[in-house]
């Protein structure tokens, strides 16, 4: 009679079928041994099959099964029904495992916690291994985990199988993301002691091919890229040199299995070393230049405060000098028929004006008529005066005293 494994490891696979067999010799290298590993093919490509045969190994069972809709969760389910390990892991088809990781995970387990899951290094398509270190034992952590999404690659994780009610647990009416939609529930139905944090690495995690991406479309990822391109002192342990013909599986695969623990050793060493820089790097650049931002932006806000202040008293000034324009333009429109009155005065007084000019050239030329005339009369008021008769001058003398009076 086979004896029952203590692990059911599931390995699902659609189309890699260059690197399963590396993934597979990983598995097989754990310093555990009582595992069956069922590998789960979702439509698989041609020579999947003959790569999984070529191991001979009775732990491995393969499920050549028909491609299923999306991701495949309903053919991982398949084979789980059929699973027979207290113990569930998983192991992406194009990840390696470190030689200790089932052992670590199992540890984890011991103190009764539904999950155990362990940090992951992720692997550039240059060869640039970076730490994900996730901590869900942190309340904001694991919010963010639970909420906004997936940080951890499944292959990290280990969890009872008794811990749900059945064996066949993913997701089969999701699209995408069923291992986050499995985690969360786990946690959701085992409240008392959810989870537990391996805090070492275990898992080698690399770009998905369809990604076609360098740092896998992760954020993260693509920020310790930066820093590995611009430092120096990027460990050495943590960057691989791939050559053109090569696959980074394949250089990471190499340098692990030509002594396990030593490289074992020697990457969680390099992990903490390079977790250590950038927390010193941290402590001594990048918090005085955040605390002179800091200090800039209070600075600017305070500067923008005062602007806005002077921009709210020149609107308000605005307004002012609006409203007394609006009350000029309404005296001036009330004071429009009054001064319509007066122009038309103005033009009644100078037409007045003419006419009295007029009057007055008219006068004095009648005036200067008169005079002519009185002097013509004085002329010969004179030669009268020239007779002797007294009958000619005593009624001149009456009328030069009579003009003389009338011209004074």
């Amino acid at each position: 009679m086979v004896s029952k494994p203590r692990f059911s490891i599931l390995m699902p696979t659609h189309s890699r079928v260059d690197v399963i067999g590396l993934a597979i010799q990983s598995v097989l290298d754990q310093t555990v041994e009582d595992f069956e590993l069922l590998v789960v093919g979702d439509g698989c490509a041609p020579g999947t099959a003959e790569v999984v045969d070529a191991f001979q190994d009775a732990r491995i069972r393969f499920f050549d099964l028909a491609k299923a809709p999306n991701y495949g969760y309903a053919n991982r389910n398949i084979a789980l029904r059929e699973a027979r390990g207290d113990l569930i892991g998983f192991a992406a088809d194009d990840d390696l495992l470190f030689p200790d990781h089932f052992e670590i995970l199992a540890d984890g387990l011991k103190g009764g916690a539904a999950i155990a899951y362990s940090q992951a290094l992720w692997v550039s398509t240059d060869g640039i291994a970076a730490p994900f270190l996730t901590n869900l034992e942190l309340a904001d952590e694991f919010r963010v985990f639970t909420e906004v999404g997936n940080t951890i690659p499944a292959s990290c994780f280990l969890y009872r199988a008794d811990c749900l009610p059945s064996r066949d647990v993913w997701p089969e009416d999701v699209a995408s993301a069923g291992d986050w939609q499995l985690w969360r529930r786990l946690i959701r139905e085992n409240p008392r002691n959810p989870l537990i944090y391996c805090r070492v690495p275990t898992v080698l995690h690399f770009s998905a091919k369809w990604k076609n991406s360098r740092h896998s479309q992760a954020s993260q990822l693509a920020t310790f890229l930066d820093i590995a391109d611009r430092a120096g002192w990027w460990p050495s342990a943590l960057r691989v040199w791939i050559p053109n013909a090569s696959k980074e599986q394949y250089e990471y695969s190499r340098l692990m299995r030509a002594d396990p623990a030593a490289w074992s050793e020697q990457m969680r060493r390099a992990v903490c070393d390079l977790v250590a820089r950038l927390a010193w790097e941290a402590v001594q650049t990048m918090r005085p230049m955040l605390a002179g931002a800091e200090a800039e932006k209070a600075t600017l806000q305070s500067e923008n405060a005062r602007l806005r202040n002077e921009l709210q008293l020149a609107q308000q000034g605005n307004a002012e000098l609006q409203r007394a324009a609006s009350d000029a333009s309404n005296k001036e429109a009330a004071l429009q028929p009054e001064i319509s009155r007066l122009r038309n005065e103005l033009d009644l007084a100078h037409q007045s004006n003419a006419e009295l000019r007029s009057a007055a050239s008219g006068a004095r030329n009648e005036k200067d008529e008169i005079e002519q005339t009185l002097q013509a009369c004085r002329t010969e008021i004179a030669a009268l005066y020239q007779s002797r008769s007294w009958r000619i001058t005593s009624p001149l003398r009456r009328i030069s005293t009579s003009l003389r009076s009338q011209k004074s």
